[in-house]
């Protein structure tokens, strides 16, 4: 999945924004004005379990949009975003997908948070040329193929782009934390069967064994099912001194709570975990462990404009993990954008998807998150990852650093 940063307290954010204007209001490219409205789409589970992420990711989607029309970054040209909820579900990311490219505004797609969802855009957006920027999605095979664990490295879709990095990082990255900062050799290794988890598991499986690390014993579950003593029973027997769970936290948090009711040892996992929401369903999340990509934006310099402007933007909703990461997801697009404008003489060229996509390769811009750029497989360049503790009832960073496999 995937990015950034522990949560602003839900008090400081007090009025709803809309993520888009209604269609009436909307240029059509030929007003006294002169302004050509530019649409960007947004994907993300704005329902259900996982909207808390989901909203996050809308609201600084739209608060990119909304400072860029501010400030004027592109002359002449008015950002709006469309947002389209997905429900965390691949068949329903499809049909988002379908209207995207029917709406002949859209140049470009922000999203979605799941990794299994993206699997079901990619390719109608490929073949439409509509770029696509996930600030979320982090399995692997996304942007290197379904062989890449071989070296056989190959881009599947030259319209995909993200601002988090992988879980070949991301996993590793646990592990090494877990095995030679929190000192803990013995592992019970659980995964939810989807893209995302199953990825995640494999990853930190690989370099957790390799450091000497013992895998005590693993398991698969539902990610629908709350009742997880089955499995609980098997991590006590096993005698492991930590859960991994490769999955996201409407599943992780339940387990967390019954394996903690059992014996205690922490659960650690991914940035499917890393959520404010996490703690709020577990009661026993003391001690429990998440990675993150990228660092806390709270600790960054580069990000304290977007958490100024999103407070005083009054959304209801926390940026949660992925809202420095959207935000330059976004603003990538704006600056490819950019780019096709200032080559066409001022004005947005007639096949306006294309000319945004030849753009992506030279984007590269100092963004919330750090430097962003995209290397030749559409994968972020920046590998900074974070590992997070939960103490007192919040995430706490623990160890921020740059990964190199």
């Amino acid at each position: 999945m995937l990015i950034l940063t522990t949560v602003l307290t839900t008090g400081a954010l007090t009025l709803t924004a809309c993520g888009s204007r209604d269609d009436d209001n909307k240029s059509d490219g030929n007003s006294g004005s002169g302004n050509q409205t530019v649409v960007i789409g947004l994907d993300a589970p704005l329902t259900g379990d996982l909207s808390a992420l989901g909203l996050g990711i809308k609201n600084s989607a739209d608060l990119a949009a909304k400072t860029a029309n501010k400030e004027k970054t592109v002359p002449g040209i008015t950002f709006e975003i469309q947002p389209l909820d997905d429900q965390a579900q691949p068949s329903v990311g499809q049909q988002n997908a379908t209207k995207f490219i029917d709406n002949k505004k859209v140049v470009g797609v922000v999203g979605p948070l799941n990794s299994g969802v993206s699997q079901s855009m990619q390719k109608p957006l490929n073949d439409a040329g509509l770029t696509q920027v996930s600030p979320a999605n982090t399995g692997t095979e996304l942007t290197q193929g379904n062989d890449w664990k071989t070296g056989d490295k190959k881009r599947p879709f030259k319209t995909y782009f993200r601002t988090a990095t992988t879980d070949q990082i991301q996993g590793a990255f646990a592990a090494k934390y877990l095995y030679n900062d929190a000192k803990i050799k013995q592992v019970y290794l659980i995964d939810d069967q989807k893209p995302y988890g199953a990825g995640l598991a494999a990853s930190f499986k690989a370099t957790f064994t390799d450091l000497g690390g013992k895998i005590a014993g693993s398991d698969h579950v539902n990610p629908e099912d709350r009742d997880f003593n089955a499995v609980v029973t098997k991590v006590k027997k096993s005698g492991a001194k930590a859960v991994y769970y490769g999955g996201e936290y409407p599943a992780g948090a339940p387990l967390s709570q019954q394996l903690k009711d059992s014996v205690q040892i922490p659960l650690m996992g991914g940035d499917g975990m890393y959520s404010a929401d996490f703690i709020k369903l577990n009661k026993k999340a003391q001690g429990d462990i998440a990675t993150s990509v990228g660092k806390p934006v709270e600790e960054l310099d580069s990000a304290k404009k977007f958490i100024e402007d999103y407070k005083t933007a009054g959304y209801k909703d926390a940026y949660e993990a992925y809202g420095g990461g959207t935000y330059d997801a976004t603003w990538s697009i704006i600056e490819a954008v950019k780019l096709a404008v200032s080559e066409n003489d001022g004005k947005l060229p007639d096949d306006a998807r294309a000319k945004v996509l030849d753009a992506m390769s030279k984007v590269k811009f100092d963004g919330v998150t750090g430097p962003v750029s995209f290397d030749e497989y559409g994968d972020t360049t920046n590998t900074m990852m974070t590992a997070y503790q939960v103490d007192g009832g919040k995430w706490v960073s623990k160890l921020s650093e740059a990964y190199k496999p």
